[in-house]
């Protein structure tokens, strides 16, 4: 019964959060909090029932298999990122992860067999804020994947493309999936008898030759789209001036109602969350990404949505450092 209960709660939290506006960031704890519950619920109902509990076992070993092989997975993805995309910051994450990973494992199986309180305490501790941090990332995970795919995909009178980096005046190939994402948008609206405008919107970067407008309208129109229903928003440096700048653009043009932004499908939350900071409405959609690149560009996203608020989770790491210190004097 406290366990239905407990599952209830959160549940009611997340659908009524969802309906409100998909947007919220809160939606995706929500869910985290919404799936343990339910694993509790089902340990619950299995402890007497074969037909429940083993698949609830099997499940058991596939995650702890899955988790001691992800440091390596990680540590795989982040020396094809790093031969494919460059020694750069973001390109490393997938890397870094990897290695602080393996790192936290060790020190926890050394730590908690030594004598000393303090020494086990901290390994409880960072054992406990991996866990936060691994609940909250597998969280925004499943919920990204969930937005991604809900919601409106036609009916759009304005697609919003935001900009990636060039390759000299050349569109690479995970800027060209948002644009090609974003004509099958326009060209399924245009037989629908609707006239949507595509809003193409990236500043010049100091290594590109154009502005990623430019050559994204370049593309476009090399394709087929007519001029006229290409819009230019040439000063964007950041995703929130993407969405801000062409929104404006589209409402100078009398474009107030159903607008669409398109990016990758790594990137379609934060998007979401960002257009909601800034009072925009609007549907986020995503374009598919090479798999090699999903990883360390969904961490960068992970670290992005956590930097928003600072404060609580700090808090929150502190507190469980401090319980795992208090675990070991209670013993």
């Amino acid at each position: 019964m406290l366990a239905g209960l407990l599952f209830l709660i959160p549940a009611t939290f997340f659908v009524y959060g969802v309906v409100r506006d998909r947007r919220r960031l809160s939606n995706a704890v929500w869910l985290g909090v919404t799936l343990v519950m339910l694993l509790l619920l089902l340990l619950e109902a299995g402890q007497d029932n074969p037909v429940v509990s083993l698949p609830l076992l099997l499940a058991f070993v596939a995650a702890v298999l899955g988790l001691l092989l992800l440091p390596l997975a990680l540590l795989a993805n982040g020396v094809v990122m790093v031969r494919r995309e460059g020694r750069s910051l973001g390109n490393l994450l997938s890397l870094l992860a990897g290695l602080a990973l393996l790192g936290e494992m060790a020190y926890f199986a050394w730590g908690i067999t030594q004598p000393n309180d303090w020494v086990r305490g901290s390994a409880i501790g960072l054992f406990l804020v991996s866990a936060y941090i691994a609940f909250l990332f597998v969280s925004l995970l499943l919920y990204s994947v969930i937005y991604g795919r809900t919601g409106r995909r036609h009916g759009f009178d304005g697609i919003v493309v935001l900009g990636a980096g060039l390759i000299g005046d050349r569109v690479p190939r995970l800027l060209a999936n948002r644009l090609d994402r974003a004509m099958r948008l326009y060209h399924r609206d245009r037989e629908a008898g609707r006239s949507p405008v595509i809003v193409v919107s990236g500043g010049k970067g100091d290594d590109e030759q154009v502005s990623e407008a430019f050559a994204m309208r370049r593309y476009l129109l090399e394709r087929g789209v007519p001029d006229e229903d290409v819009v230019m928003e040439d000063q964007a440096t950041t995703t929130e001036e993407n969405l801000r700048y062409s929104k404006a653009l589209l409402a100078e043009r009398g474009l107030n109602g159903r607008v669409v932004a398109v990016t990758n499908n790594y990137h379609v939350f934060r998007t979401a969350v960002l257009s909601r900071k800034q009072g925009l409405r609007l549907q986020v959609i995503g374009a598919p990404t090479a798999w090699y690149f999903v990883p360390s560009a969904f961490l960068r996203e992970f670290v992005a949505l956590l930097v928003r608020n600072p404060v609580v989770h700090a808090l929150a790491c502190l507190v469980l450092m401090a319980g795992g210190l208090a675990l070991t004097q209670i013993g």
